[in-house]
């Protein structure tokens, strides 16, 4: 398959545009979960108890199945490859992947086994017990070799690929390393949500995202703060040859750690209902973003923002790709125009959840279409764009005693208004210089008529890792320009 063009994507929204490009192959358990939802109003005679009365139930795609149901809700195409029962569970999963117009070629039907369903029992929103019938032992050997037949196929198809390990035994006795090593042949990244402590099972794969009681156990470090798990993860790293590890903190959000780097993500989650399927939807929507074109830290902002939005919902719960643009684009504008300080806050804690964030400045007396192109490009490059604003006296000493044309408050209030400005600082200096030194952007974005050795605040951005970028602009576009042609044709001119 033609593999999405590895260009560098800056912005967290254009790669989730993208998604619909991206074909991810998603190889492992799939399971059938029930949520049983009643009330406890009682002891039972029989035995000391409580009684359920049940109210509604719900059946959902489970494990990797939920992976799929992610991947395919997020915009993406997926290749679900497992075995499966001969029973009626299977026959559910297989027309839920239908209706999610999925292609269920590769759910294997084995009337040996028997398929996985989970019965979660859930009164006064809290589990009160869980009931699992389910096939624990590895593939016979015809349905490895079915599955293992199949696989050349399916990985020419796809971008990317995932291994869900729920320890069923799809993946059991050499599986999942037969299939890393077919990926890595064809050079194509596989992700791995592992189950149990022993890693090297997962040896050679390009990552594997536990969670942190599993990142624990599988490295025999403590876990405690961000330096034990570097500490952990790179143990990991070492001994079984990943490229990186992505760890999910629950309420402290996820990390990306490879030999040489780390990356902390604060949570996006504004309230935790219900945790089940959480790390399905991180892997999913990690995957989608590595393969359209984001670099590690990029996706695992993007799958931390996904996780944010799934742990809000009840149950095995999807996200969407609507939720996800919704919440990326999500204008800042109630914050603007912000004193310093407060832009300080707000910048910390934009980075804090992984957001690149850029900034662009100017006087912005008569908003025109030169503007708008820049603020667009801006935009463009970033997550999150913060605008200096010239004050009205700084305006004066640039451009004379009869500008600006409109005052701070109001230049503040229609730049604010527009959804590719997230912040609006004013500053009285004659250059922005201090506030891009307090702020330190990751993209500092200027017009093309300046070089980068000419851009106030470039060599902070560089020095910071960050980068600068010269923006076209449009041409007989200007304040100046507008205000003379009004003059003219009002005969002062």
């Amino acid at each position: 398959m033609d593999h999405p063009p590895p260009t560098q994507i800056l912005s967290a929204q254009d790669a989730v545009a993208r998604f619909a490009d991206v074909t991810v192959l998603v190889v492992g358990d799939f399971m059938l979960d029930r949520f049983v939802y009643g009330d406890l109003e009682r002891i039972s005679p029989e035995a000391p108890i409580p009684i359920l009365r049940g109210r509604n139930e719900q059946r959902m795609l489970g494990g990797g199945g939920n992976v799929v149901a992610n991947i395919a809700s997020l915009g993406g195409r997926a290749l679900p490859l497992t075995v499966i029962g001969d029973d009626l569970s299977g026959s559910e999963i297989a027309a839920m992947m239908a209706d999610l117009n999925v292609a269920t070629d590769g759910l294997l039907v084995s009337d040996a086994r028997c398929t996985s369903q989970k019965s979660r029992f859930i009164a006064q929103k809290q589990q009160v017990l869980r009931f699992d019938d389910e096939d624990r032992s590895a593939l016979a050997r015809d349905e490895r070799d079915r599955l293992l037949d199949l696989l050349p196929t399916m990985l020419s198809e796809a971008d990317i690929a995932i291994l869900s390990d729920y320890g069923k035994g799809v993946l059991m006795d050499g599986v999942a390393a037969d299939i890393i090593a077919a990926c890595r042949e064809r050079r194509l990244p596989v992700l791995v949500d592992p189950k149990g402590p022993d890693y090297a099972i997962y040896a050679g794969a390009t990552a594997v995202t536990p969670n942190r009681s599993e990142l624990s156990e599988a490295s025999g470090h403590g876990v405690a703060d961000e330096a034990a798990i570097e500490a952990a993860a790179r143990h990991l790293v070492a001994a079984h040859g990943f490229d990186f590890l992505l760890a999910t903190r629950s309420e402290d959000g996820l990390s990306v750690i490879s030999a040489d780097s780390a990356h902390h993500i604060a949570t996006a989650a504004q309230e935790v209902f219900d945790v089940s399927g959480a790390g399905d939807t991180v892997i999913a929507s990690f995957a989608l973003a590595l393969a359209a074109g984001l670099d590690t830290a990029r996706a695992g902002s993007v799958a931390n923002v996904a996780a944010g939005i799934a742990v809000a919902k009840r149950g095995t719960a999807q996200v969407t790709r609507s939720e996800m643009l919704s919440w990326l684009n999500g204008s800042a504008d109630e914050h603007g125009p912000l004193q310093r300080d407060e832009a300080l806050r707000l910048v910390a804690e934009w980075k804090d959840r992984g957001f690149r964030v850029g900034f662009t400045n100017g006087c912005f007396d008569i908003l025109h279409a030169g503007h708008i192109s820049l603020l667009r490009e801006a935009r463009h490059h970033c997550d999150r764009l913060v605008v200096g604003l010239n004050t009205d006296s700084s305006v004066r000493r640039l451009k004379g005693a009869d500008r600006p044309v409109n005052n701070e408050n109001d230049r503040a209030a229609v730049l604010a208004a527009l959804k590719t400005v997230d912040a609006v600082v004013p500053f009285d200096e004659d250059t922005p210089a201090e506030l891009i030194a307090a702020l330190v952007p990751d993209v500092l974005v200027k017009g093309a008529d300046y070089t980068i050795e000419q851009v106030v605040g470039a060599d902070t951005v560089i020095a910071n890792n960050g980068r600068v970028v010269l923006a076209d602009l449009v041409p007989g576009k200007s304040t100046t320009q507008t205000i003379r042609s009004l003059r003219a044709a009002d005969g002062h001119e």
